[in-house]
């Protein structure tokens, strides 16, 4: 579920931080120090008691999305090139800030985590499979072509990935049955919080973006990576921490339900906001 999504690090995408790096260290900051800190608030409003419904919160708030976003940015007619080197940059800078910042969080809030197993779950669920993305993109680039490597590889583990994301899902729910059916407040107070954060974290990048004076294509770019987030970890990193039957475990797989459609709907307010000229020298028709 990782290995492909971890093959879009583009290492040399990263020196042309330099060029343009407003939209960057904007974004960087939006994805680091605004979505933690709003989900981590809003789940201790909205899911006090429920503790591990809180982790779950916590660990999708504090992963920044390297993957679906670039589909998004795509959708939004945003700048792909800042879009690949901030997903690049989110991909390195996870590994470093994703266990520091859960650990912070869930700690400010008197939640007890085991966090060697959290560093153990980003090691093995981030830095192993980026590490092996890493090597084995340079290998098959240099003996296949580049071409092959994006037309034929990647479409091929891209499936992979899909199938592997969504047997995931069916075990959760499969598992989480009774959970479901005697508890149904669990999913109806995690969505509250969850779409609490939406609200607040995209009404904040909206402003943020418009304020800083960024023109439509990096400022919908900035949007959509601070609004998004890196489900695929979360939902990996619940399950190493409180087992595949958990509601922590459950919780997180709203992140992705709830994300694709809100997403989306973004992706068709941006292009409206830029029509109607929200940011400065948009291009939108």
């Amino acid at each position: 579920m990782m290995y492909p999504a971890l093959l879009n690090l583009q290492m040399s995408e990263l020196k042309k931080l330099v060029r343009n790096p407003k939209p960057i260290i904007l974004t960087t900051f939006l994805n680091w120090v605004v979505a933690p800190l709003v989900t981590a608030y809003l789940a201790k409003y909205f899911l006090a008691g429920y503790e591990q419904l809180i982790v779950a919160a916590i660990l999708l708030g504090s992963s920044p999305c390297t993957v679906m976003v670039l589909v998004w940015g795509s959708l939004a007619e945003g700048n792909q090139e800042q879009n690949i080197i901030n997903t690049s940059l989110n991909t390195v800078t996870i590994i470093v800030l994703y266990a520091p910042v859960v650990a912070l969080l869930t700690g400010l809030q008197n939640i007890r985590i085991d966090r060697g197993l959290l560093i153990i779950s980003i090691l093995v669920f981030i830095g192993l499979p980026l590490i092996i993305g890493y090597f084995s993109k340079n290998y098959l680039v240099r003996n296949k072509g580049q071409e092959w490597f994006e037309f034929t590889y990647r479409p091929a583990v891209g499936c992979v990935s899909i199938l592997a994301l969504l047997t995931t899902l069916i075990i959760l729910f499969s598992m989480n049955g009774d959970v479901l059916l005697n508890n149904p407040n669990f999913m109806v107070k995690m969505s509250i919080s969850l779409l609490f954060g939406f609200a607040v974290v995209v009404g904040y990048n909206l402003l943020v973006t418009r304020l800083a004076g960024l023109a439509y294509p990096e400022a919908i770019t900035s949007v959509l990576i601070g609004s998004s987030s890196h489900f695929e970890i979360a939902i990996a990193t619940a399950i190493s921490l409180y087992g595949l039957g958990s509601q922590a475990a459950l919780g997180t797989t709203m992140g992705l339900f709830w994300e694709v459609p809100i997403m989306l709907g973004l992706v068709y307010l941006g292009k409206w906001l830029g029509r109607k000229g929200f940011w400065r020298n948009t291009t939108q028709e």
